[in-house]
Formats: structure tokens, sequence, C-alpha cells
């Protein structure tokens, strides 16, 4: 068995670094870059661990208190929790992702590289930095996603409709007679109204699209009567949404 442990300490050092910068990003917290390498440093120092005949117990203790340490000093006491779920969340992706390439396995709580370990190192610095790239975007678009979600309940003719609405920035649509924000639905209508047709343009494409007015429109326990709904027969590409909602909601939601 071969222990390298100044490439053990450099691989913690980075991997803790790019653990951090990955909870940075993802809960968009406003953290220097020296908070993150103090954090990393002392996530590092747990290879001073691997000199100490402590039994299982001890040892998953210790590190649990290491990872309090390092939250701290990174991140300070707001959202303490919620940092520390994410530090875990990513640190588990990225173990398991580890031992899926089966590169390295531990040995009585040590590291072991197999075959050339230099090589390894660049491995497992390439794929930390790609796997938490792929975590940060995704759970971002999620986010970004779901914020933008509402329950949204239109009456027209006194009939009500509950949709659910995503508010998407570039749904800049508005009538130009009195100026009446847009949303658009995939509805079909229990009864036809008179409709009020609004133009619009896509990329090269122009063309108006069939409005009507609502008797009322509840967001969020909000009313909204000065708007249309615009009917649209072609199917969104959002999935799981049956009504887009104009970006000018976004200021008042």
């Amino acid at each position: 068995m071969k222990i390298y442990l100044d490439i053990v300490f450099l691989l913690n050092f980075m991997i803790d670094f790019f653990i951090l910068y990955g909870v940075k990003k993802v809960l968009k917290e406003n953290i220097s870059l020296k908070r993150l390498l103090l954090g990393s440093i002392t996530g590092s120092l747990t290879i001073l661990l691997l000199f100490i005949n402590v039994n299982n117990i001890v040892l998953l203790l210790s590190k649990f208190i290491v990872s309090v340490l390092i939250i701290l000093i990174t991140f300070g006491k707001k959202l303490f929790l919620k940092n520390l779920a994410y530090f875990y969340l990513i640190s588990i992706i990225l173990g398991g992702s580890f031992y899926l390439l089966d590169i390295t396995y531990v040995e009585e709580n040590l590291l072991v590289f197999r075959n050339n370990h230099l090589i390894n190192l660049f491995i497992l610095g390439g794929g930390s930095i790609f796997i938490i790239y792929l975590f940060v975007k995704e759970r971002i678009n999620y986010k970004e996603t779901f914020s933008n979600k509402y329950i949204v309940k239109i009456i027209i003719n006194k009939s009500e409709y509950i949709l659910d609405g995503f508010i998407d920035t570039g749904n800049r649509l508005f009538d130009p007679y009195k100026k009446r924000s847009v949303i658009l639905v995939n509805l079909e209508l229990k009864k036809k109204s008179n409709y009020i047709y609004v133009p619009y343009k896509a990329l090269n494409t122009t063309g108006v699209i069939p409005c009507i007015k609502p008797d009322k429109v509840i967001i969020e326990n909000k009313e909204f009567n000065n708007c249309l709904i615009g009917l649209s027969k072609e199917k969104f590409k959002i999935d799981n949404f049956s009504c887009i909602l104009p970006n000018k909601f976004k200021e008042e939601l």
C-alpha cells in the first residue's frame, strides 16, 4: 500500500475548494476567495486524522466537527444548516462518482491510489470540476425554473381554470391599444368570447394571436385585471406548464 501525504493533502484541499465553491454558486452567496481558501485548508487538515488511532465512531464524529468548522469559517452562521446540507450533498455526489470511476479506495481510513497516482490526481481534479459544474448548473436551472412557478386561477364567463403558470422573461407581449400584458395559455374555452387580436413578432416571424379579456386572474392571492388571455395553438416547450405569464408580473409577485 502506498500513501502519498503531499498528494492526499493537495487533493483534499482541491476537492474541498471545489465543493465550497459549488455551495457558494448554488446558494448565490457573496463569499470572498480568502474565506474559500481558509475553509479548504481547514478541510485539508483532516489528513492529521490519519496518524491518530481512534475507533470509527470517534473518527466519524471528528469529521463532522471539522465539516461544521469548514462551513462556519467559509460562510459564517447565516444559513448554516442549508450550507452544511449542500456541502454534504455535493460531497456525496462527488464521492459516489469517484467510487464509480474505481481509481481510489480506502484502506484503514487511508486514501490509496490505484496504479499511477499522478494520472489519478489529474482525473480526480478534472473530474471534480466537471461533476460539480454539472451539479451546480442543473441545480441553478432547477431553482430558477421553480422559483418562477405559480398557480394561476383564470375566471372567464363564470368558469374557473386552474393552471400551472411560469414567468417567462421573454414574454413581453402586450396589446398596443391599452397596453395590457398577455398571458399565454393552452386553453379551450367552453364559451367563446369576442377576440382581441394582438400582433406579435418572434425571431423572423410575425402574426397575430387571438386574446380575450378575463373576468379575473388570481395569482398568489393577488388579483390582476389589466391583462388579456392569449390563446396559443402551439404546445409550450416548458414541460408541465400550461400557462406562460408575462415578465411584467415578476415585479408584482
